[in-house]
């Protein structure tokens, strides 16, 4: 059963098309300093070392490091009286400015000259010995913290911290063609692999999590709820790894049920299992295969044209597109007449009310909320159109892909 899925964000992302009528709306531009601290916020680096420093604070003891702080305040303070005692007029004046003496002194910026007699140099080595010291322990610590977080990153323990990304589950040969495919595709997709191996079997571009898909904790490492899409692959051939499937499924539903789920199972059996877990899309690869081959052999030179139209590469890929609202009323033959003369796109489908209407009768006429799939050569040719995101809150088609050339 199809289910009902809503844009939070209402961002766009390349494959649909809005209505073109009308003026756009006027909105009220926002200060720049509010624009400039969400992109700041907004960034991938940031929110990992924000997650970071969240869980770094349950294991990190406070006490260790007001204790310092107090220590070196406390020194500072000493070495004050004393070089005003020795040195200087007992006034709040020359005490304040000693203690910023002893500050910037701590800091490796005091003035040596403030000082004159021999007391108040054994007070500023002293200073000197005991005040760095208390404040290389608190750099340290923080230098330690800076590698940890490089090292976790490495090794796949930290956060990914995208937005609109997509997860890849698990890891498999189609997994690496996937990567592969995304990677030539015009819409540069950001990439999140989490899967439990001890290095990043995806390459450098790919955003790596090591942990456990079922597991909350591992999938919100992911940025799970922020996702565009979760992909489960299958880590072997066998039922057991479909079931898995079925319970990473199941554990990203429970998290994000408003990302879409694609799903490459073994078993066609299986399918329907996934499906009660509300799996959106559920692929056999080795049915598909089996009936592409058999048209093949049929009418040669359909797997080159279906491979060429599917890939990321060079040739026409597959795009699902909105139509504007001035499109109603129009027949599919002056719709077809239409995309071909203003987009050089092809049409191959209607969907309307979560059905697919692939080859319809010449009398079929577009209604309001109709969407297309049409066959283009690149972005390039659909951007005058203003692509936009696809709303979910309408039931969308199982049949139709929401990312291009998916």
């Amino acid at each position: 059963m199809d289910r009902h899925r809503h844009d939070p964000g209402g961002g766009s992302m390349p494959g649909t098309i809005p209505p073109l009528a009308g003026p756009p709306s006027v909105v009220a531009p926002s200060p720049p300093m509010r624009i400039q601290l969400s992109s700041l916020f907004a960034s991938p680096v940031i929110r990992r070392v924000l997650w970071y420093s969240k869980r770094a604070q349950k294991s990190l003891d406070r006490r260790f490091f007001i204790s310092l702080g107090m220590g070196i305040v406390i020194f500072v303070g000493i070495a004050a009286l004393l070089v005003t005692l020795l040195e200087k007029p007992w006034t709040v004046e020359s005490v304040g400015s000693s203690f910023y003496w002893g500050l910037t002194t701590v800091f490796g910026q005091g003035d040596s000259s403030f000082i004159t007699s021999p007391g108040g140099w054994i007070v500023s080595w002293l200073l000197i010995l005991f005040g760095v010291a208390l404040l290389g322990t608190i750099t340290g610590a923080l230098v330690a913290f800076v590698i940890d977080f490089l090292l976790k990153e490495g090794q796949g323990m930290g956060a990914a911290g995208y937005a609109e990304h997509i997860v890849i589950c698990g890891w498999n040969a189609t997994a690496r063609d996937l990567v592969d495919e995304l990677k030539q595709d015009e819409y540069k997709a950001k990439i999140v692999l989490i899967h439990d191996v001890d290095r990043n079997p995806a390459g450098g571009d790919v955003y790596y999590v090591r942990g456990d898909a079922t597991h909350a904790e591992d999938l919100d490492r992911t940025g799970i709820t922020a996702a565009q899409a979760a992909i489960v692959f299958p880590s072997d051939g066998s039922d057991a790894a479909d079931m898995r499937s079925i319970l990473i499924v199941m554990a990203i539903e429970a998290i994000a049920p408003e990302v879409r789920t694609v799903v490459e199972v073994n078993n066609p059996r299986h399918e329907v299992h996934l499906k009660r877990a509300n799996a959106d899309e559920v692929l056999v690869t080795s049915t598909l295969a089996s009936h592409l081959l058999a048209r093949s052999a049929l009418y040669p030179g359909l797997s080159s044209l279906v491979t060429d139209i599917v890939s990321g590469g060079e040739g026409a890929e597959l795009y699902r597109v909105s139509l504007p609202e001035e499109y109603c009323g129009l027949t599919v033959d002056a719709l077809s007449a239409t995309l071909r003369r203003e987009h050089r796109a092809t049409l191959l489908s209607i969907n309307r009310g979560g059905h697919t209407f692939a080859n319809p009768p010449a009398e079929f006429e577009l209604s309001e909320g109709d969407d297309a799939v049409v066959l283009a050569e690149s972005l390039t040719l659909l951007a005058p159109l203003k692509l936009e995101r696809i709303d979910f809150s309408m039931t969308a088609p199982r049949t139709a892909a929401v990312v291009p050339s998916a």
